[in-house]
């Protein structure tokens, strides 16, 4: 039913026809930049990827996820006990939409989420559930993610989201609208010289306005191959996988 990927030489995930994980996420985990003493919160969270990255620092403050289907949460419950992770990694399996049902307030001073880029009725809807409810607003949109966060977070406490370039002012406003001001963007390139497929944005609850662009993540260098910065990003991920990292 599941086979597992290597993240590290101590950290193994299990993946899924229906949960898997591609380079967003990987990418969303490092910006995050988590501090070891962070409580921190993956929301929509699929086959727990961004958790199980950070998990891969032994000095890392244990970590929730939460997921709206009972099949992710199955699955990130069966890599908890293949990595013994039962006091480490904490899934909640919750709708976001109705988070105050699972979660106190502001009990969090991170939150993050790689949420579904595609709004409803637009492009070629995937033919699983589970792949249509990751990939299209079906369950969440970015003001149901945004808002959940603003419940969930401290003051000063931060959210970490990634999107398509064409939503960035959506995300930018229903931000500051839950008062989660946006402080840090980065836009994402397959190569230099072409339009950018991703952004990353962090919002800090409670802030003063202050946005401050960072430079271009750049992901293949002119061969085709993951530029220096890339193999940083992936990290003790992207050793024993030449093949499909490099």
């Amino acid at each position: 039913m599941y086979s597992f990927e290597r993240l590290s030489n101590d950290v193994k995930i299990a993946v899924s026809g229906d949960h898997t994980f591609g380079t967003d996420a990987v990418i969303l985990a490092h910006f995050a930049k988590i501090k070891r003493k962070d409580r921190a919160l993956d929301m929509g969270s699929g086959c727990g990827i961004i958790p199980f990255l950070w998990l891969r620092d032994k000095n890392q403050s244990p970590v929730h996820c939460l997921d709206i289907q009972e099949n992710a949460i199955e699955q990130i419950k069966c890599s908890i006990k293949e990595n013994s992770f039962e006091e480490r990694l904490f899934p909640h399996l919750c709708d976001l939409r109705n988070i105050g049902e699972e979660f106190q307030a502001e009990g969090f001073t991170l939150v993050t989420m790689n949420p579904p880029y595609k709004p409803i009725n637009t492009g070629i809807e995937s033919l699983s559930e589970s792949a249509r409810i990751a990939r299209h607003e079906v369950c969440c949109n970015i003001e149901d993610a945004v808002k959940a966060a603003n419940y969930l977070l401290t003051f000063s406490g931060r959210f970490c989201m990634c999107h398509r370039p064409e939503r960035l002012v959506d995300a930018l406003l229903i931000m500051r609208q839950y008062k989660l001001e946006p402080k840090r963007l980065r836009f994402v390139f397959d190569k230099e010289g072409e339009e950018p497929f991703l952004f990353l944005v962090e919002g800090k609850k409670g802030a003063k306005p202050f946005l401050r662009v960072e430079p271009d993540l750049i992901i293949k260098d002119k061969d085709s191959k993951f530029t220096k910065e890339m193999l940083e990003v992936y990290g003790s991920y992207a050793d024993g996988y030449e093949d499909k990292v490099r």
